[in-house]
């Protein structure tokens, strides 16, 4: 597999990264061994987790099986903090107290003494931004991460994290902002991309196949072993079994079988080598599915297919901005 740069920095990482958010819960340890080593097989490297993802069993179960499925320093571990569960409700907290101990308690369940690629899960109007920063810069300096990074900041609020990080020397420059990312969430190329493209930051698209429902499978129905008929994430692919999102999903398939592909790898490869991207973050609940995502290396979409895409998957909005 390929290689990019994170951002502005020597990072290199795999041009696909594994995401791991199912791990622990609808993934058990026979798949997600299964997935790792078909990753890293096809020569993955950035696996991508966050110490919110199934209580911390994803950031176990990937502790466990590093060192064993692949060693340590084949792989770049990337984890995030700030958001996670507490008596069954949701909570943000990117405060410094929280942020340190919740690196503390993710290198503990990963086995390791530092993590690759660090960042902050969400913003927060509740904490000072030179606050949550100041996590970060000792989160470097200290040896717990290499490099930092922000998760799911609009563009303003990513310019003004990157530009406070600039203004002082010594401080951690940002290096990645993972961001959700596909055809059928284009919402981030209106200020998002732009600012990260000025500012060094690599993105990395996560919920690149929107979310399962570009792969087509919902096409017929709701399947009985999807993430929509599942109780965690029946509300979160739901979001896109709409009207305006079959249309894309039905143009996708097209433009498939037009080249011989699935529509997997239409959906994947455009928001691969979409301006700014480093690598799409792609979940998957087994191993076959996964090594349908790996197939994508050799794809390269036509340019008046990615033109087609771009028309039919753009809203109203950005037609007026052109």
């Amino acid at each position: 597999m390929r290689t990019r740069y994170v951002g502005q920095t020597g990072l290199s990482v795999s041009r696909l990264a594994l995401g791991t958010m199912t791990w622990g819960r609808d993934t058990d340890e026979h798949e997600a061994r299964e997935q790792l080593a078909a990753f890293t097989g096809a020569g993955g490297t950035l696996v991508d987790t966050a110490a919110g993802y199934t209580d911390g069993d994803s950031e176990r179960l990937l502790g466990r099986l590093v060192g064993d499925v692949v060693a340590r320093d084949d792989v770049v571990i990337a984890t995030k903090a700030g958001v996670g569960r507490r008596r069954g409700e949701r909570y943000v907290d990117v405060s410094r107290r929280h942020l340190l101990a919740s690196l503390d308690a993710s290198l503990a369940r990963l086995g390791v003494d530092h993590v690759d690629l660090w960042q902050v899960h969400t913003w927060s109007d509740r904490v000072p931004l030179e606050e949550t920063l100041a996590a970060l810069d000792l989160a470097v300096t200290t040896g717990r991460t290499a490099y930092v990074g922000i998760s799911n900041y609009s563009g303003w609020q990513s310019a003004q994290a990157a530009t406070w990080q600039r203004a002082v020397p010594g401080r951690a420059v940002l290096a990645a902002h993972q961001v959700e990312y596909s055809l059928l969430n284009r919402a981030v190329e209106a200020e998002v991309v732009p600012a990260a493209q000025a500012l060094g930051l690599g993105l990395l698209p996560w919920s690149p196949l929107g979310r399962g429902v570009l792969t087509g499978k919902y096409r017929g129905g709701t399947p009985a072993d999807s993430r929509a008929a599942s109780p965690h994430f029946g509300g979160f692919v739901g979001r896109y079994l709409d009207e305006r999102s079959a249309r894309v999903v039905e143009a996708v398939v097209k433009a498939a079988d037009g080249l011989g592909w699935t529509p997997l790898e239409v959906a994947l490869t455009w928001v691969r080598d979409r301006p700014g991207v480093v690598a799409p973050v792609v979940g998957a609940r087994t191993a076959a599915q996964l090594r349908d995502a790996l197939g994508v290396e050799e794809c390269t979409l036509p340019a008046e297919i990615v033109t087609a895409l771009e028309d039919v998957s753009s809203t109203p909005e950005e037609e007026t901005t052109r």
